[in-house]
């Protein structure tokens, strides 16, 4: 009788395999502490048909990634749980939860968990209820959540003073009878059962339920957002009651009735929502040297059932449900999530219908720093699984042991230093408080040494811009008589100004400029390189505003079908664009994203541009996200905001007064993400000239006229002085309400501080608010003055050519040498002509598929506006992109704040520099 071959075993030796487990593992323990901070996406390993070896390959599979969980002693060095159904009616987020608290490492204390069990307690109640029963009421439902939590406090590790009840009887009252006895026992159930679980059910209440002052850091309040209840006097119980009331009839229905699966998907969803909001990065101990510390990413293993067989409908709503929630909960870096099995093609609707990858390409996507877009879907092939794989090795994260020694050591080095503390303050009560008040960026307002108001030459610069690009193109075509290789990019712009005062709202000329100047490079370098692929720029008008950038785009889309009887020249390779977030611009990106063109940004900065075109769209400007989280954090924290009855000394801002325009994408964006950012409190005022408004909830005051805005903000700063304006709307409203204060007049005897976006740069620079001594004016832009000391070399020689290409092209004072509209659309051209060339290097045809696969391998690069560096992320800006906030001064800006890689070779990561970053005082 022959002996049977061996079974294959080890992970899949499928190409790339070797990248993807070497960074799987980082992912799990990484190096530094710092990267569980990043969000992983969910990984899908389609492992096939397989046939009858169907579930032996998702067991092989799911071995092999396990193993790195544990060391050679089979003992788990990272929290992991393997996350299976026995039946379709499981809710899998309670399998999961209960999973990470067996066998787990040694010096290390899981997570407590604090939200989930209480939901969870009081679903399965809900869910033992008979058929025909009416909801339990919250006195039920919290009863019972105390008393799993009582029998079960050892494995949930919860804390607070029931705890030290418990240790004296459990809540049963003395053997003691008579009316003495029952009086000693109705006292003793009072203190030992009654108050504590009042007090539990009230702090149970206050974090779910009731948002603080530190809120939206610490995700308070999360459940009646996700439940679509405001905020009110409700307990977290009598929120689950009337989940009841709603819940308990639909499953009451047959398990196959579409409503009762509705029913388990809800449920699924609010405890997978818990367990993430739940499952947050520890803080690192500080003084207390024992709590606890993370050093691992928790994982969860969830293999696929085969579809139809008992357990696959909980598999894939358990899946559905942590790709859904897990947006709400971006900030949080969460669990790594891997399944492993055939996806239905139902699953894979529900989760985006992701497009497939290379295990590679996954790999880098588990180091990225952005939240995830979508799931990262990997198909292996069946041959690698007729043969030995690769060994995942063991993770070893860092240990933490701290001993009672050491315990007391640090309470001994504590008391010595609140002595030495104590001292000192006394002393410094006696010799008087060392306070700065130093204002960040001086004193000074816009209108100090300020000079004229600069005359813009709208019609001559802009044609001389656009004669510049054609000289470059005309350049273009000379090569292409030599036979070269080209190809053309199309660029998206709005209309041509109308006038003088309408062109220092807008980008445009600048943005031009740096086109004209990248092509002008690409062409100096092509001479001598025939590697090197010469474009030509198809320069292409919008309308105002952008507002017919959709239609453009669907023109564009049609052209580019039809290329094939056109000259090779002709082809469209990839678009630059859009300068503005608005619905128009990105109505434009979801035409291009299913035409399959890639599109590079410029300074659109919108995270909902991103949303709009998940595969083609590579955004070049830090999001609004990153923007809001470092201007929310430089406004509470730096000294910019004048002291009441002082005009040299500052003070942080205690209160925003937000100006945004609710029906403008852009700026809704901003304002929201920056209330969401900002740790004080805020009044919203909703401003738009054309009296055009969303359907938000109603801000503090809504009106269309700069007067009546003044009146506003004027009452608004009379009642907290300690108050920054924070901008968000556009320019051009900026101008209008900064010329009706100063004409009002009603407040300005003390000077007013205003923070805004990367919207202002263009005007601010102009010298229109040259008379403004009352305007102390801080914004954001995408690159530092060349005249500051952090400036790389490669923003110096930027400028210089900059300056050389003006002086050529224009009369008059150019007020944008500064800007960084300029800067940024000469580094996005930069970012698609190397993807061109890697594109050609790779297929001498430079196929816009070929493109988009150089852009997702990553462009890295020193550029005019700092390093740039696109990780292997579909849909994200540059990794720790280059962001400053300037301070206007008469006509020049200076950077106050520079936050990221804007220089190379350094470690520039956000975290690493904090916010607000890198500050100049």
């Amino acid at each position: 009788m022959s002996t049977p071959p061996p079974i294959p075993k080890g992970f899949p030796d499928d190409e790339g395999a070797d990248d993807f487990v070497r960074m799987f593992r980082q992912a799990l323990a990484p190096a530094e502490r710092e990267s569980l901070a990043y969000t992983p996406p969910l990984v899908v390993l389609d492992v096939g048909d397989g046939g009858a070896e169907y579930d032996a390959r998702v067991r092989r599979v799911v071995d092999a990634l396990e193993r790195a969980s544990r060391n050679d002693q089979d003992r788990q060095t990272v929290p992991h749980a393997l996350v299976t159904a026995s039946k379709d009616s499981d809710l899998l987020s309670g399998t999961a939860a209960r999973g990470l608290f067996f066998g787990l490492p040694r010096n290390m204390t899981p997570d407590r968990l604090p939200g989930f069990w209480p939901l969870s307690d009081s679903v399965s109640y809900i869910r033992a209820l008979g058929q025909g029963a009416t909801a339990p009421g919250s006195h039920t439902l919290r009863d019972h959540a105390y008393e799993q939590l009582r029998l079960n406090r050892r494995q949930r590790h919860e804390g607070g003073p029931q705890v030290f009840l418990w240790a004296f009887g459990g809540g049963d009252a003395p053997p003691v009878g008579g009316l003495r006895g029952w009086l000693l026992g109705s006292l003793w159930h009072g203190i030992t059962r009654t108050l504590p679980c009042r007090h539990w059910e009230l702090r149970k209440t206050r974090r779910l339920m009731r948002p603080g002052r530190l809120a939206r850091r610490r995700r308070q309040g999360w459940l009646g957002e996700a439940l679509g209840m405001a905020e009110g006097s409700e307990t977290v119980f009598e929120v689950m009651d009337e989940v009841a009331d709603r819940q308990l009839p639909r499953l009451a229905l047959p398990e196959d009735h579409a409503r009762h699966q509705e029913s388990l998907f809800a449920l699924e969803k609010l405890l997978t929502r818990a367990l993430l909001e739940d499952l947050a990065d520890p803080p690192v101990g500080h003084r207390r040297p024992r709590r606890r510390r993370r050093t691992a990413r928790p994982l969860l293993l969830v293999p696929i059932p085969r579809d139809g067989t008992p357990g696959a409908a909980a598999v894939e709503r358990f899946l559905r449900a942590f790709h859904e929630e897990r947006g709400h909960t971006a900030s949080r870096p969460g669990p790594l999530v891997v399944a492993v099995g055939r996806p239905s093609p139902r699953l894979l609707t529900a989760l985006g219908d992701p497009t497939a990858i290379g295990f590679g390409q996954a790999g880098r996507l588990l180091q990225q720093s952005q939240p995830p877009t979508g799931p990262a879907l990997v198909k292996l092939r069946d041959e690698p699984f007729e043969r030995d794989g690769i060994v995942v090795r063991h993770c070893l994260p860092r240990m933490f042991r701290i001993g009672g020694r050491t315990v007391a050591t640090t309470a001994v080095t504590g008391v010595s230093l609140f002595s030495i503390l104590l001292g000192v303050g006394a002393w410094k009560i006696i010799d008087g408080p060392d306070v700065s008040y130093e204002c960040v960026g001086g004193t000074r307002t816009v209108a100090e040494d300020a000079g004229a108001r600069v005359t813009v030459h709208a019609t001559e610069w802009y044609q001389a811009a656009r004669d510049r690009i054609d000289k470059q193109n005309a350049r273009v075509m000379a090569s292409y008589a030599q036979r070269r290789t080209v190809r053309t990019v199309v660029a998206f712009v709005s209309d041509p100004p109308a006038d003088e005062d309408a062109i220092r709202y807008d980008g445009l000329i600048p943005e031009l400029r740096g086109i004209a100047l990248w092509q002008q490079d690409l062409n100096a370098d092509a001479s001598n390189d025939p590697s090197l692929v010469p474009l030509l720029v198809d320069v292409r008008t919008t309308g105002e505003s952008f507002a017919n950038a959709e239609a453009e785009a669907e023109k564009l889309v049609g052209e580019v079908r039809g290329e094939a009887k056109q000259p090779a020249y002709k082809r469209v390779v990839g678009v630059l664009g859009f300068a503005q977030s608005r619905e128009s611009t990105q109505a434009a990106l979801r035409v291009l994203d299913r035409a399959g063109i890639p599109v590079i940004g410029t300074t659109a900065t919108a995270d909902e541009m991103q949303d709009a075109a998940r595969t083609s769209y590579w955004p070049f400007t830090p999001s609004n996200s990153t923007e809001a989280a470092i201007e929310a954090s430089f406004a509470s924290r730096e000294n910019i905001v004048t002291r009441h009855g002082s005009e040299t000394q500052c003070t942080p801002a205690r209160h925003a007064i937000v100006i945004e325009s609710s029906a403008d994408l852009y700026s809704r964006s901003l304002a929201g993400k920056f209330i969401d950012d900002f740790p004080g409190t805020e009044a919203v005022f909703d401003y738009n000239q054309k009296g055009q408004y969303g359907d938000g909830p109603p801000a503090a005051g809504q009106t269309s006229s700069a007067y009546t805005l003044t009146r506003q903000i004027c009452k608004a700063l009379g009642e907290q002085p300690d108050s920054v304006v924070y901008w968000s709307a556009r320019a051009k409203d900026f101008s209008a309400f900064v010329n009706a204060m100063h004409r009002a007049g009603t407040c300005t005897d003390h000077d007013i501080t205003i923070l805004g976006g990367n919207e202002l740069t263009n005007v601010a620079q102009t010298g229109v608010f040259a008379n403004k001594d009352w305007l102390r004016l801080y914004y954001s832009a995408h690159r530092l003055p060349s005249t500051d000391k952090r400036a790389s070399k490669k923003t110096e020689q930027f400028v210089t050519e900059y300056i050389d290409l003006v002086e050529e092209t224009a009369k008059g004072t150019d007020p944008w040498r500064q800007d960084g509209h300029s800067a940024v659309s000469y580094d996005a051209f930069h970012v698609l002509s190397q993807a061109v060339i890697n594109a050609y290097q790779a297929d001498p045809s430079v196929s816009r598929t070929n493109v988009l696969q150089a852009l997702q391998y990553g462009i890295t690069f020193d550029g005019a506006t700092g390093y740039v560096s696109y990780g292997p992320a579909v849909n994200a800006p540059p990794v720790d992109k280059t962001l400053v906030l300037l301070r206007q001064v008469a006509d020049q800006p200076e950077a106050v704040v520079a936050c990221g890689a804007y220089q190379q070779g350094k470690d520039y990561r956000y975290q690493k520099q904090g916010v607000p970053c890198d500050a100049a005082g």
